[in-house]
C-alpha cells in the first residue's frame, strides 16, 4: 500500500544502519532472546520501551496496554507474564506508567469512551479508593499525574499476587518487580516503588501458598 511507503523505507535505513554499526547484529538476534526484563506499560505511542531506556533489541520482553494494567482477568497480560518468567526466565518485571496518561485521566472525567470504559474501570477502582488523597490535590493535571503514580502502585500489587509469580518465589527463584514512571515532558524514568523481590514484601492475605505454576 502506497500509504506504508515512507514506514517501509524507514525501516530499511534502520536495517542498513543497524548492520553498519555491527554487521552480525540480525544474526545474533535471529538465535534466541534472553531477555533479563519484562516491561509493562502504556500503549501511548510516546512510550516506547527500549528506547526510553537505552535498550536494544532481544533486550527486554514487553507488554503493553491502555494505562499499564495488570488485570487478572487478562489472560494477555497474564500469559504474557507466565512466559516471561517460566520460558524465558527474565529476572525483573517493571510496570511503568507515565505521567498525563489519557487512560488514567479519562478514569478521573465522567466522558464515555465505549469499549475502552471496560478497561478503564480497573483505574477507576483505584481513584476511589484514594479519592480523600486524591480530592485534595486542586489542580486538575497534578491530581492526574498523582493517580498514574497511584496506578503504577497498584499494578505492581498486582503483579505480585500473582500464583505463577509466587511460585517463582516459594522454588527458590530470582524475580523483582518494580514500579516506574515517565515523564514525557523531560524524558526522564522514576521510581515509584520499592523492589519487591518476595513473598515477604507482600502483605499474607495476598499470599498463595503451594500455588500452582499457572
Amino acid at each position: 500500500m502506497q500509504d506504508l511507503d515512507d514506514l517501509l523505507a524507514s525501516n530499511v535505513n534502520w536495517a542498513e544502519s543497524i548492520k553498519a554499526e555491527d554487521p552480525d547484529f540480525f544474526t545474533r538476534l535471529a538465535e534466541q532472546q534472553t531477555p533479563e526484563y519484562l516491561w509493562i506499560g502504556c500503549s501511548d505511542s510516546r512510550v516506547p520501551a527500549t528506547q526510553i531506556s537505552g535498550m536494544v533489541p532481544g533486550e527486554m520482553f514487553v507488554h503493553r496496554n491502555i494505562a499499564n494494567c495488570v488485570v487478572h482477568t487478562d489472560l494477555n497480560c497474564l500469559s504474557v507474564i507466565f512466559y516471561a518468567i517460566q520460558v524465558l526466565k527474565v529476572k525483573h518485571i517493571i510496570v511503568t506508567g507515565h505521567y498525563g496518561c489519557g487512560g488514567v485521566r479519562a478514569a478521573t472525567e465522567s466522558t464515555r469512551y465505549g469499549l475502552a470504559d471496560h478497561w478503564i474501570r480497573n483505574i477507576r477502582d483505584v481513584y476511589n479508593r484514594r479519592r480523600d488523597e486524591l480530592n485534595k490535590i486542586e489542580d486538575h493535571d497534578e491530581r492526574v499525574n498523582r493517580l498514574c503514580e497511584l496506578n503504577v502502585e497498584q499494578q505492581v500489587a498486582n503483579v505480585a499476587h500473582i500464583p505463577a509469580v509466587q511460585h517463582v518465589w516459594q522454588n527458590g527463584g530470582e524475580l523483582s518487580i518494580h514500579g516506574l514512571i515517565y515523564g514525557i515532558s523531560d524524558g526522564l524514568l522514576k521510581r515509584v516503588t520499592q523492589p519487591i523481590t518476595g513473598l515477604q514484601d507482600i502483605a499474607e492475605e495476598y499470599h498463595v501458598l503451594g500455588s500452582v505454576s499457572g
